[in-house]
């Protein structure tokens, strides 16, 4: 049994809170620059040559991407044969207030939502999700979301009945909806089974996947690449000033759920899908 002390976490969550902010991460800057090749709109091409200095200029200077710095989105993912003492979430929130303190980043939080909507002034509290999987090792993963994205995200409980034709329908109706709103091209992550609330988690979990990984099971493979042509027909293309590069990637995660439902969430990232990992 390996034991940790939680006051581990908040160095490692500041770090990876500026490394997420200022840096995008390899696989979405391949992934935007193979689009810029393959994109035959000259205004889309435009865009997404925008695109590509930004988030080199960010990096050089070691600057935010974005100006939403994002609602934090920490995931543990720990060892059965680790035991932590003391309090996790006050640990990971630590670092999220020295991270953005250091790193000059937007403090984006109100501690709630409808009464007032005083900022927290700190960026916290983290959305905090953990899971134990096998091992004595953690894995740390902090994801900002901006909310230009998650504002046009959804989740709608279909009925088993509208079966594959009702998911490519929702989850269309969804991005085109989304529009330019959420700074295409996005990265979707599309939550099937489950309930209500593990529905989204499973759309939020999807977009933590390397872009361009497909899925494990040989048919969700297939509707990813067939939902990620579609989506790409729509011609909201880049920034929505049109072309083919509407989505960068679709990513899709599943489980059990009951037979009376078919729960859908779609959470969509803009094109910064920032997100950086730390193991210990």
């Amino acid at each position: 049994m390996r034991i940790i002390e939680a006051p581990l976490f908040t160095p490692i969550v500041s770090h990876l809170c500026i490394e997420a902010n200022c840096r995008l991460p390899q696989d979405v800057r391949a992934r935007i620059e193979h689009c810029r090749k393959t994109e035959d709109w000259s205004i889309g091409r435009n865009m997404l040559d925008k695109i590509i200095e930004n988030y080199k200029v960010a990096e050089a200077n070691n600057m935010p991407i974005c100006q939403d710095t994002g609602l934090v989105c920490v995931f543990l993912e720990i060892g059965e044969d680790i035991f932590i003492k003391g309090n996790i979430a006050d640990a990971v929130n630590e670092g999220v207030r020295l991270g953005y303190k250091e790193g000059y980043l937007r403090n984006s939080v109100v501690g709630e939502p409808l009464f007032g909507r005083k900022n927290t002034r700190d960026n916290t509290p983290a959305m905090l999700y953990t899971e134990y999987v096998p091992g004595d090792k953690i894995k740390i993963t902090v994801a900002p979301k901006g909310f230009g994205s998650e504002n046009m995200s959804q989740i709608k409980m279909l009925r088993p009945s509208d079966g594959l034709a009702g998911v490519v329908k929702y989850v269309l109706k969804t991005v085109e909806a989304a529009g330019p709103n959420s700074c295409p091209p996005i990265v979707v992550g599309i939550g099937l089974g489950g309930t209500f609330d593990k529905a989204a988690l499973l759309a939020k979990k999807a977009l933590m996947r390397p872009v361009g990984e497909v899925n494990n099971n040989p048919q969700y493979a297939a509707f990813e690449e067939e939902l990620l042509v579609k989506i790409n027909t729509l011609g909201i293309g880049p920034q929505g000033f049109g072309g083919r590069t509407t989505a960068l990637s679709v990513a899709i995660e599943y489980m059990a759920t009951h037979i009376a439902g078919l729960p859908c969430a779609v959470n969509i990232n803009c094109h910064a899908a920032r997100h950086a990992s730390e193991v210990v």
